[in-house]
């Protein structure tokens, strides 16, 4: 008897093991071809993460070979240093403004041109082409036509009005910039919320137009409502996309004037490289990250609650 309870003491200990083995066994090939993603991932995103963080405590200048560990001193400078103060405003004021417009706009656009036929699918290209076009080429266009004697300028002469200071002014300028953005981003927005619209069942517009409902209803009702996701994916794309501006700032207006046009980025990278403060620029870099995913983080959470609002 005590012999043939020590074997099925010994079976019963010895079937967890064998379940948790085959268990691990499946799992290999998964592990093996998430392996290659898992090792890009460190290698691009957080070894650099972690490096940036280390440079941020050096005054490193790109050059030297030794690093002086200076503490939290460039965090401190990023904060009291007016140049970045301002810069931080301009990126969280075209971030905010460029988020609204780029999804207004590409919302409309896609339900004015969510219909079959040929105008719709010429003015899907229309509206998504510039988004396709590098930053830099859009930048140096705009710039050329908003010259003060460019064609924007011309064309207001020849009515009788005189020229406007598009780049030149302060307040025109920043105006310019964001403009310029929003026309450059809203077809991406576009084409991800007629892909959301292409996706609602026609039998949800069918009974709407039984009940009576007038269009605006339909879209207030049924569209908005099951398109609710697109819209947090737009939201949180274009936020995070926005904050990370630079090259149409660079090619439009440089900066200008008066460094009123500068972002954080443009402000990093000035820093780091034109300035030879590296340290102080990953330091600044840090903090946008952060900035970055609490912001990104809290939009999505946020759209999240209001989508099972809408759901419940």
């Amino acid at each position: 008897m005590a012999d043939t309870a020590i074997r099925a003491s010994r079976t019963r200990s010895a079937a967890p093991r064998s379940r948790t083995l085959a268990t691990w066994q499946r799992r290999i090939p998964g592990f093996l071809m998430a392996a290659p993603a898992v090792a890009v991932f460190l290698a691009m995103f957080i070894v650099p993460m972690i490096l940036a963080f280390v440079l941020s405590l050096t005054d490193w200048n790109g050059y030297s070979v030794n690093l002086n560990f200076i503490g939290f001193e460039n965090y401190l400078h990023a904060f009291q240093n007016p140049r970045t103060v301002n810069a931080a405003i301009f990126t969280f004021v075209v971030a905010l403004i460029g988020t609204v417009l780029c999804n207004a706009i590409g919302l409309a656009a896609a339900v004015l041109i969510a219909g079959p036929g040929r105008p719709n699918t010429l003015m899907r290209t229309v509206f998504f082409y510039p988004y396709i076009i590098s930053a830099l080429i859009i930048g140096f266009l705009w710039s050329a036509m908003l010259a003060p004697q460019g064609v924007v300028n011309s064309l207001l002469a020849q009515v009788g009005i005189p020229a406007l200071p598009f780049l030149t002014d302060v307040t025109f300028a920043k105006a310019s910039v964001i403009l310029t953005i929003v026309w450059s981003h809203f077809g991406f927005n576009m084409i991800l919320f007629l892909a959301g619209i292409k996706s609602v069942p026609a039998e949800y517009y069918e009974a709407a137009t039984v009940d009576g409902a007038t269009r605006w209803q339909q879209f207030r009702s049924v569209t908005l409502p099951l398109i609710a996701p697109v819209l947090t994916v737009n939201l949180v794309l274009t936020l995070v996309g926005l904050l990370k501006t630079y090259d149409i700032v660079l090619a439009l207006t440089d900066g200008g004037p008066a460094g009123s046009t500068q972002t954080i980025v443009y402000q990093v990278l000035k820093d780091s490289f034109a300035q030879a403060n590296l340290g102080f620029g990953a330091a600044q870099s840090v903090i946008l990250l952060i900035v970055t995913a609490v912001l990104g983080l809290s939009v999505t959470l946020a759209r999240r609650g209001a989508e099972k609002k809408v759901t419940d």
